[in-house]
């Protein structure tokens, strides 16, 4: 009789293998409150490590990292019409504290524009102040109505970057920035997953924003997968909060803003797009844990060389973690650091120790095969670069084979439903084909010019929709 596998097949069911996976690499679990989520350590490492990528790319593009209150009081919300109108369904109000009724409702942070713009008011004088540029760390809540672990989640963490600038073209080419040199750069060059940059129809444009930049990839199953977002807020805020700054002529002006926020969908982002029915596959520029080494064996000669491997690969500067815990199978072992994605296992035993070398497998391309063990510190790092390279061009390959170009919105339906996207020019959509697409679950993701780059608006000549069904 066939072993069952430790995962359902994704081609069996997409959905239950990702769950499965999460289960099973020990990831996540569902907490106690509808949909939320406990993030289990190895899950955390991931955010973790994506943080301290994210969060070196923000500062480098001149932001500085704060916080604010997670309660809100509810009459900022109601002070941008738009904003309220957009979150309204998602939010989750206190009315009740310390055992008596507040004598104004609290809303839990759902975003922070509000609450950011009312110490913007207070902290901007003069033009010397701009740009304000200022990041935060935190979670927030959306009351979810259909949740999955790390994809809809009620509360979810995330950074969240808020900034006011003297003039337009300022603020514009801050969101611009961050969308391509901090969200972009760390998509592609470090988890791997080839985004498409583009610019959000009106119809999907964060609330309050004149502009919303998008970066969406595409998942395993051909579904999209908005993975971070970075708006041009105009000044809407502005005229709300009365954030205003002394000119250099003496006037007093309203500021342009921006605001964005990539979150732990990331998380899931990574599952769906490189992993496989063995479990996660994690790039090697990611991976809390690049190398694990592996003993086969309890034999005291052969702990001491797993120990001695892992000294030389820390010192050569990779993420190594040394498995010593020989009261437990090494096939078990070996599952779950394949379930977990560790990019490369470095596995010891008597006979390995006899010969000099190791048996070396590569989670990524796959296959195995035995290594002179002074050879390691020296091959490894190239081969996870190797990796990380085969990971984004797997990624692109699915992409650019599961994207027709259509020219009706028939044509577009059918490549989305059959797992797939779709490009129509926008001429030939617009905002009633948008709204067609939609009675059968199927969105415009973005918005690209012809060449594939970002488009300056919405009406711009050539525009290109990118079509897809989405998670």
């Amino acid at each position: 009789m066939a072993k069952a596998p430790v995962l359902t097949p994704q081609a069996d069911d997409f959905p239950r293998w990702y769950q499965d996976l999460i289960n099973k690499a020990e990831l996540a679990d569902n907490g106690p409150v509808r949909g939320t989520m406990v993030i289990r350590p190895y899950g955390y490492g991931l955010w973790e490590r994506m943080q301290q990528e994210m969060d070196a790319r923000i500062k480098r593009a001149g932001a500085q990292n704060a916080y604010f209150p997670l309660f809100i009081p509810q009459s900022y919300l109601t002070r941008e019409a738009e904003h309220v109108e957009g979150f309204a369904p998602e939010l989750a109000v206190v009315t009740h504290g310390g055992g008596k009724e507040l004598e104004e409702p609290v809303v839990v942070r759902p975003t922070s524009e509000t609450i950011v713009n009312e110490y913007f008011s207070k902290w901007v004088q003069s033009y010397r102040d701009l740009p304000l540029l200022i990041n935060q760390w935190a979670n927030v809540v959306r009351w979810e109505m259909r949740p999955r672990v790390f994809l809809r989640t009620t509360e979810f963490l995330w950074q969240e970057g808020h900034t006011a600038h003297a003039t337009y073209e300022d603020a514009r080419d801050y969101a611009a920035h961050i969308h391509k040199e901090v969200y972009a750069d760390f998509m592609v060059n470090v988890l791997g997953i080839d985004v498409v940059l583009g610019r959000k129809t009106a119809g999907e444009r964060f609330a309050g924003a004149v502009n919303t930049l998008t970066l969406e990839g595409m998942m395993g199953d051909g579904k999209a997968l908005q993975l971070g977002t970075s708006h041009e807020l105009g000044q809407n805020f502005a005229k709300a909060f009365n954030t205003r700054y002394l000119s250099r002529d003496g006037k007093q002006e309203l500021v342009w803003q921006t605001s964005w926020g990539s979150s732990t969908r990331m998380v899931g982002g990574l599952i769906m797009s490189h992993g496989d029915d063995s479990g996660l596959r994690v790039p090697p520029r990611l991976a809390p844990v690049q190398v694990v080494v592996l003993a086969i064996k309890g034999d005291d000669a052969v702990l001491a060389k797993v120990r001695e491997i892992g000294d030389r690969l820390a010192a050569a500067g990779v993420r190594v973690q040394v498995d010593d815990r020989t009261d437990t199978p090494f096939g078990r072992r070996a599952v779950d650091w394949e379930l977990k994605g560790v990019p490369v296992r470095v596995e010891v035993g008597p006979r390995d120790l006899e010969n000099g070398t190791a048996m070396l497998a590569r989670r990524i391309p796959g296959g195995k095969e035995p290594v002179a063990v002074d050879a390691l510190a020296a091959l490894l790092p190239a081969m996870l670069e190797e990796d990380q390279a085969l990971l984004l061009r797997q990624s692109r390959e699915r992409r650019e084979s599961r994207t027709s170009d259509v020219s009706t919105i028939d044509a577009a339906v059918e490549a989305a439903l059959a797992g797939g996207w779709a490009r129509i020019p926008w001429a030939d959509l617009g905002e009633e084909g948008e709204a067609r697409l939609a009675e059968h679950a199927v969105t415009v993701r973005c918005l690209v010019a012809e060449d594939g780059s970002v488009p300056d608006a919405d009406d711009a000549p050539g525009n290109v929709a990118v079509v897809a069904r989405a998670y």
